[in-house]
């Protein structure tokens, strides 16, 4: 009875394990620290952005906490000669955690998927 006990338990935690090992790979964001904790961004980041899109669209406010231009300025990694990646392509930050869950979101037929390019000061 013990011996199953004890079998049942490796099971489920090499079960565990693998599951962890599965998880997406993120690149590192530019910023110190997000919105929001990294449990409450993975779980509300689609209400959040939804809620300041309507605010955005239909009442004209802008520059509220959660931005999806800030998002992008923070978790668009470069290339070596410091261009910025695209967020939604393959191994992106979002492109990483959408294919994972199964998710495919309408944001960037219409949003930028890499940062402005900041304009050097003219000398």
């Amino acid at each position: 009875m013990l011996a199953r006990l004890l079998l049942g338990v490796l099971m489920m935690a090499g079960a565990a394990a693998s599951f962890a090992a599965d998880l997406p790979t993120l690149p590192k964001a530019k910023g110190e620290a997000c919105i929001e904790a990294s449990a409450t961004m993975r779980r509300d980041h689609p209400d959040m952005l939804r809620h300041q899109r309507d605010d955005t669209l239909r009442q004209g406010i802008r520059g509220a906490k959660a931005s999806l231009k800030e998002c992008v300025a923070c978790h668009a990694a470069e290339t070596t000669e410091g261009r910025a990646i695209p967020v939604n392509d393959p191994g992106q930050f979002c492109q990483s955690c959408h294919a994972y869950a199964a998710v495919k979101p309408d944001c960037f037929e219409c949003h930028a998927t890499t940062p402005k390019p900041v304009k050097e000061a003219s000398r």
